[in-house]
């Protein structure tokens, strides 16, 4: 069965979230998962009869690895770029909620327990949060979701908040139909404050969309909301793993069982204008990256973030 999906995968030039400029290229691509994959020690070309015809070569998501790849490397008459390493986050469900709380340390189940105490005592003394898995519940979940989703900066800076579109909504509906979705609001009173969207795929949540309203920053809502969430899941016993695909943060690190160090691998044509759009693409990271630890160094880098991420 071939995995490869084609499609037109942009390069985003950025500063820190900015994004200034985009460059498209034509690729093959494919997502791998930690959990069903064993780590590589390097990334192998695909045969070359699964070249599809207009292609410029691969890209595969997610690959598990045993060790660093470096950023750049020649691969026969490809080249092999490595943009993101990270560690990838997930969590076991197959465990009991019980043994995943033992999971934590003293210090942080007493963090996370005087966050679900704080917005309990907010809130009046019960947490007020839905589930979203039926059809017919779908296009409230959107609703709500939405609502909350204009305020972030995923939305504002990334344009990364969840989708409003008619056949995103349809799709998700569909999913509902086959059980294969689970969605959740969080509310203070009848407002909504943070919400988490998760299609499910072969028994695996997929950490799809979280959100959460700026003004609740301080009360750690999209925790709140995740630790519920979590909680729930791990009753049902129905899920494989909960999985927080690609790229860390603390939230991941947190809340995951697992980390596995992954990779995406782009192994793309040696062409002068592939050439050009990968080395131009690492020296914009490199430089971001730079600039990033020098405004850490003197102090400002937090004030500029918060201000890009809050400014619209």
């Amino acid at each position: 069965m071939n995995r490869w999906q084609f499609r037109l995968v942009p390069f985003n030039f950025q500063l820190s979230d900015w994004t200034l400029f985009s460059v498209s290229l034509p690729l093959q691509v494919r997502v791998e998962r930690p959990f069903d994959a064993a780590p590589t020690i390097q990334a192998q070309i695909p045969p070359t009869n699964e070249l599809m015809e207009g292609s410029q070569g691969f890209l595969i998501r997610g690959l598990p690895i045993v060790a660093k790849i470096p950023p750049v490397s020649r691969t026969g008459d490809y080249l092999c770029y490595v943009p993101l390493q990270y560690q990838h986050c997930y969590i076991d469900l197959g465990l009991s909620f019980e043994s995943y709380q033992k999971k934590f340390s003293s210090k942080t189940r007493s963090t996370i327990n005087r966050k679900i105490r704080k917005y309990s005592e907010h809130c009046g003394g019960t947490i007020p949060w839905k589930t979203y898995k039926m059809p017919d519940e779908i296009r409230d979940f959107f609703r709500l979701a939405r609502t909350v989703s204009k305020k972030t900066y995923q939305e504002k800076l990334l344009e990364a908040g969840i989708p409003e579109s008619e056949d995103f909504i349809r799709q998700a509906e569909s999913l509902a139909a086959d059980q294969r979705i689970r969605a959740y609001i969080l509310f203070d009173g009848e407002r909504p404050v943070s919400y988490l969207y998760c299609p499910v795929h072969d028994g695996v949540l997929i950490y799809s969309y979280l959100g959460y309203d700026p003004d609740y920053m301080q009360m750690s809502v999209g925790a709140v909301l995740q630790w519920l969430a979590v909680e729930q899941l791990f009753n049902e016993t129905r899920f494989r793993y909960f999985d927080f695909t690609e790229g860390q943060s603390d939230h991941k690190l947190l809340f995951a069982t697992h980390q596995q160090q992954c990779a995406n691998i782009f192994l793309v044509k040696r062409t002068l204008r592939n050439k050009a759009i990968i080395y131009s693409h690492l020296l914009m990271n490199r430089f971001s990256m730079c600039l990033g630890v020098t405004l850490n160094r003197i102090g400002v880098k937090a004030k500029i973030k918060r201000f890009l991420r809050f400014a619209r």
